[in-house]
């Protein structure tokens, strides 16, 4: 008996929930962790990720119905988190925090053109964010995140080619935006 059927049997037969939690922790951890990890590309959040799929489990435990695998069942569970993440606001939040505010000094430049530099850096932002919420998501996945368009696509959950026109929309709107601030034309 393999070990994915030893741990069906002990479900259906309503063994202890923490001794069952603990045999899939031993079973699935590991992997689940690393499937986490190749959505959001970072080992802390993937782990904290992982405690959370876990805690699914345990709590649904008596819920699964063996009409799949249980590493289909609890795959599911780990990609679903990780994709309700990429889409919650925190993670684009911290998208922008960390891709967008970030000013890395340059010792090479004086604080004239590193202020410069910021200030460019301010005023794009400002554009990104003047953005309707459709556009301003695929830019900042694709350009932020170097998300691909697929991956776009799965994330938001809409067809290949809307990815490609919001994002060509997008780049269009910021051209304009930036050529009137150019001009002078924008903020004043």
């Amino acid at each position: 008996m393999s070990r994915e059927e030893h741990l069906a049997k002990s479900i259906a037969s309503k063994m202890d929930r923490a001794l069952a939690l603990e045999m899939i922790m031993d079973e699935y951890g590991t992997m689940i962790k690393r499937l986490i990890y190749s959505y959001v590309k970072d080992w802390e959040i993937a782990s904290d990720l992982t405690q959370e799929v876990f805690l699914t489990v345990y709590e649904k435990l008596e819920t699964f119905h063996q009409r799949s695998s249980f590493k289909t069942w609890i795959f599911s569970i780990a990609i679903n988190k990780s994709k309700d993440y990429l889409k919650s606001w925190h993670h684009r939040n911290l998208i922008i925090n960390e891709k967008v505010f970030f000013f890395k000094k340059d010792t090479a430049k004086n604080p004239e053109a590193q202020l410069l530099q910021l200030d460019k850096q301010n005023e794009l932002l400002k554009g990104v964010w003047s953005l309707p919420v459709k556009y301003r998501e695929v830019l900042l996945l694709h350009y932020y995140q170097d998300f691909s368009f697929h991956e776009i696509s799965t994330t938001l959950n809409i067809p290949l080619s809307t990815v490609k026109t919001r994002l060509y929309r997008a780049q269009e709107k910021m051209r304009k935006l930036l050529s009137m601030e150019n001009r002078g034309e924008l903020y004043g």
